[in-house]
């Protein structure tokens, strides 16, 4: 028969064993997370390694970048200074311009006179020829005479707006369809 003494020592040992056994299992998922650290950080001690010898090379990209633009600087400073050279021998062997100024003259208002006059004869408009004119205007030169469709050109006119809008749309639908633009 067990007495007192006899059922506390098994429920120690019973206690002992189940504790020993819950070491164990946390002593192995520590193992087990210790190794898996291990590896994350060997991992990252390469993909570090690797990121400084991308970073090196760049570096040193960026120096040879930087000593091909300094030479390339010295070259256009040679350029800039021929160019001035050159310049000074142009201004020296070519006659003087006229000012600025002087291209106002009354000659150029002259030639610009003739121009405009010979323009308007040549542009008087033959019945049947089309000749541009102001936005507004009808052929017998009258804004917004009586004639059909005079509506439709008229600024504040509903069928003015409906077809202006219309054409404003098929612009804006031809956008959306990869049309050029």
């Amino acid at each position: 028969m067990l007495t007192a003494v006899w059922v506390a020592v098994v429920a120690a040992a019973a206690a002992f064993v189940a504790g020993a056994g819950v070491a164990i299992y946390v002593m192995l998922k520590a193992a087990r997370l210790m190794s898996e650290t291990s590896a994350a950080v060997a991992g990252l001690r390469e993909r570090g390694d690797l990121l400084i010898e991308r970073a090196n090379a760049t570096i040193d990209q960026a120096g040879e970048q930087i000593a091909r633009t300094g030479t390339v600087t010295a070259s256009m400073e040679g350029v800039t200074a021929a160019m001035a050279e050159l310049g000074g021998q142009f201004s020296a062997v070519a006659p003087a311009l006229p000012a600025a100024g002087a291209t106002g003259g009354p000659l150029a208002w002259a030639g610009a006179l003739v121009y405009g006059v010979r323009w308007a004869v040549g542009n008087r408009g033959a019945p049947g020829r089309d000749v541009p004119r102001p936005r507004g205007h009808t052929a017998r030169g009258g804004r917004w005479a009586d004639r059909p469709g005079a509506a439709a050109d008229r600024p504040g006119s509903a069928a003015g707006r409906a077809g202006r809008d219309a054409g404003r749309r098929a612009a804006l639908a031809s956008r959306g369809n990869g049309a050029a633009r």
